[in-house]
């Protein structure tokens, strides 16, 4: 029986083997044929058997000519069937820096080396904008950057383009860490005091009602995506199930809640629940007044024509707010941290404040939202003080 190895002479005279070998298909269904070339006939069979061996186990690694930024093109076609569009944006802008540093690449001839030195640069002179070009990037921006790229790479070992990630290990270094803690300032959420001041500074404001709905935990899409058939005033209920976020603060998106765990009915506070029915009876009267120049969209968030509001005009109407009060201007999203760290110090269920967040994980709620200030541990303090110095008795 033929082993299908021929003897093939160069024009030096040197003598070399040679075999095909079916090493199955690529990505596009193509059959895939390896050539075998070695200096004898021994080492062809050697490593024919080898292919064959791994393609039967499961294991082979057939060569390619994909780069990384072409995988990274198909990883992100295939990301879309599992994540929303706004995602894939958030996706494709973390690894931009990857397509200009490592795009060019082969994918199997990345290594952990250069993932290494890419992430070192990328600390050092990786930031674009808001600030000067090729000045430090935030290390919390490029873990965000490696954590795509660590996806993106361990699809393509499942799809045995490659045999191991080389970014699996990859981190930002101590010393970068420890730079960016001591230098780069980090805007704070509102502390409890700020919001109440906020709050009672909007209460003559047309738009207290949904201003209060971003300071009791909403994200600002669920506030401007909120219809008036979500709210039951009978019950005194809230029914998230819709929102309106903004792509590029340009493209106005309206979906369902970004997972099953956002789509709740949150019990509304006295506060907020009479807010509402004022709104609503404010919105009756601008109707009436604007007569056919009014559009009845059905949106809690509205101007006074009925037209809804994106979270942009939500967010610069907030921010024009807070400059008339003289207040730090925060987003209105981080005062969701400030709502629910409230919470949580003030004895809310784990398991209550991370439904109320629209989270699965109640872990994940703490660990994001929760930040305990100074404030927070008077008590603890006040502990101490009856631990140091308290009657014995009234101890036990």
């Amino acid at each position: 029986m033929s082993d299908n190895v021929k003897k093939v002479v160069l024009s030096s005279g040197t003598v070399r083997y040679r075999t095909v070998v079916d090493a199955g298909r690529d990505e596009n269904g193509k059959r895939i044929q390896l050539t075998i070339t070695k200096d004898t006939k021994r080492e062809v069979l050697a490593e024919r058997a080898r292919i064959q061996s791994q393609r039967a186990a499961g294991t082979l690694i057939a060569p390619n000519k994909i780069t990384v930024g072409e995988w990274l093109d198909q990883w992100l076609e295939y990301k879309q069937r599992d994540v929303e569009e706004t995602t894939i944006r958030t996706y494709r802008l973390a690894l931009v820096h990857v397509y200009d540093k490592l795009g060019y690449i082969r994918l199997q001839e990345l290594g952990e080396d250069q993932v290494r030195e890419f992430v070192d640069e990328l600390v050092a002179t990786g930031r674009r904008k808001g600030g000067e070009p090729g000045s430090r990037l935030a290390v919390s921006t490029v873990d965000g950057i490696l954590i795509r790229l660590r996806e993106a790479l361990n699809r393509a070992v499942v799809r045995k383009l490659i045999a191991v990630n080389p970014a699996q290990s990859v981190r930002v270094a101590l010393v970068d860490k420890k730079l960016d803690k001591r230098e780069r300032e980090r805007p704070k959420p509102w502390t409890v005091a700020e919001v109440q001041l906020f709050i009672a500074g909007i209460e003559g404001d047309r738009l207290y009602a949904p201003m209060l709905l971003s300071l009791m935990g909403l994200r600002p899409a669920e506030v401007c995506g909120q219809r008036w058939m979500d709210v039951d005033v009978r019950l005194g209920t809230l029914d998230i199930t819709n929102t309106r976020t903004m792509i590029g603060n340009v493209r106005i998106l309206e979906k369902d809640t970004k997972t099953a765990s956002g789509e709740r009915i949150l019990p509304l506070p006295s506060k907020a629940l009479e807010s509402l029915k004022r709104f609503s009876a404010r919105q009756a009267r601008e109707k009436l007044a604007a007569g056919e120049a009014y559009t009845d969209t059905g949106y809690v968030v509205v101007d006074e024509l009925g037209m809804a509001l994106n979270t942009r005009q939500l967010r610069e109407h907030a921010y024009r707010t807070m400059r008339r009060l003289g207040l730090r201007q925060v987003r209105l999203y981080d005062a969701r941290h400030s709502c629910l760290s409230y919470l949580a110090v003030n004895g809310v269920p784990d398991v209550v404040l991370a439904a109320w967040a629209g989270h699965s994980s109640a872990s994940f709620t703490k660990r994001k939202y929760v930040h305990v200030e100074a404030e927070d541990m008077r008590a603890a303090a006040a502990a101490w003080d009856a631990f140091h110095g308290g009657d014995p008795k009234a101890a036990t």
